[in-house]
């Protein structure tokens, strides 16, 4: 069993969306699994109560979880066209993983919903690209081969899919943005499968 790691933060429930979309493209591979999973929130000097998960939400991700996994895929709203810090923190917290390389050599995707179409989609993923290159992973995208890549009026980039969910973040993922979400969760999951 090929087992895929989809980990997200997610605020207004769209990068989850999108989080669930790519877990059903994991599966749409044979003998493989996704497991779907969020990172912790985080508290601050400026907001000290610790937000609550969703009832419905994934489980918070554990360091099991990495070393168990055979591919990574990981989401994040944008936050000034970077992640949300509570993604940062997440990762900021995997050294051991980097010394004993447990991540080495998996594949890797990324993911990002935005309020706006142009409010840093790319950017925010190259920011999660770069310590998954430091872990060592591989690094998957989105190929123009894709014809949804240059059908979309919305989200969706070769850096990974992305969604605009407008400026209330109330705006569903159109048929592009979800199809890109399960192409990336196929294209990781295969790689993996092949790797392992």
């Amino acid at each position: 069993m090929t087992r895929v790691l989809v980990v997200c933060h997610s605020v207004h429930g769209n990068t989850l969306a999108m989080a669930r979309e790519i877990a059903r493209g994991v599966e749409q591979v044979e003998g493989a699994e996704a497991c779907l999973r969020a990172v912790g929130p985080i508290t601050s000097a400026l907001d000290p109560v610790q937000a609550e998960l969703p009832e419905d939400g994934p489980s918070l991700v554990e360091k099991q979880d990495l070393a168990d996994c055979d591919a990574l895929v990981l989401g994040s709203p944008t936050r000034f066209g970077n992640m949300a810090s509570a993604v940062k923190y997440f990762l900021d917290g995997t050294a051991s993983e980097w010394v004993s390389g447990a991540l080495a050599g998996k594949p890797a995707g990324v993911f990002t919903s935005t309020a706006s179409m142009h409010g840093g989609q790319e950017a925010t993923l190259l920011s999660m690209m770069v310590p998954l290159m430091h872990h060592g992973m591989i690094i998957v995208g989105l190929p123009y081969t894709e014809p949804a890549l240059t059908r979309t009026q919305a989200g969706g980039t070769p850096y990974g899919p992305s969604h605009v969910s407008g400026k209330d973040s109330d705006r569903a993922m159109d048929e592009n943005e979800r199809h890109l979400c399960k192409v990336l969760g196929r294209r990781v999951t295969d790689l993996a499968r092949r790797l392992k």
